[in-house]
C-alpha cells in the first residue's frame, strides 16, 4: 500500500476515478488545493489516501481497556482446561477431518 502519494509516477498511474459533486464542493476542494500548493487531483488523491489509510488502521487495530488487556493476557498465559462440550467438539472435528 502506498503511504505517500508522491511514490507514484506518471508511468504507473493508469487507473481513473471520477466523482460527481456540487459546485460548492468543488470550489472548496480547489481552494484547499491552492492553499496547499497542489493541483486539485493531487490534493484529492492525497486526502482520499490519508482517509483510507486511517479507516483501514482503525479497523485493523484492536483497542482494549486495561481490564480487557489483563483478561486477554491471562487467558493466553493461563487458559482454562477444556470442558466436556469443547472436548466433544474437538473429537467430532478430528473424526470429520480424518485426524
Amino acid at each position: 500500500m502506498l503511504t505517500n502519494p508522491t511514490e507514484t509516477d506518471a508511468k504507473t498511474r493508469a487507473a481513473r476515478l471520477e466523482a460527481r459533486m456540487t459546485a460548492a464542493q468543488k470550489a472548496l476542494l480547489q481552494h484547499a488545493a491552492a492553499l496547499s500548493g497542489r493541483t486539485l487531483s493531487e490534493f484529492v488523491l492525497a486526502s482520499a489516501q490519508e482517509a483510507a489509510a486511517k479507516v483501514i488502521q482503525e479497523h485493523e487495530t484492536i483497542r482494549l481497556s486495561r481490564s480487557e488487556q489483563v483478561a486477554f493476557v491471562t487467558a493466553l498465559l493461563k487458559p482454562r482446561a477444556p470442558n466436556a462440550r469443547l472436548r466433544k467438539a474437538a473429537e467430532k472435528y478430528r473424526k470429520q477431518m480424518g485426524l
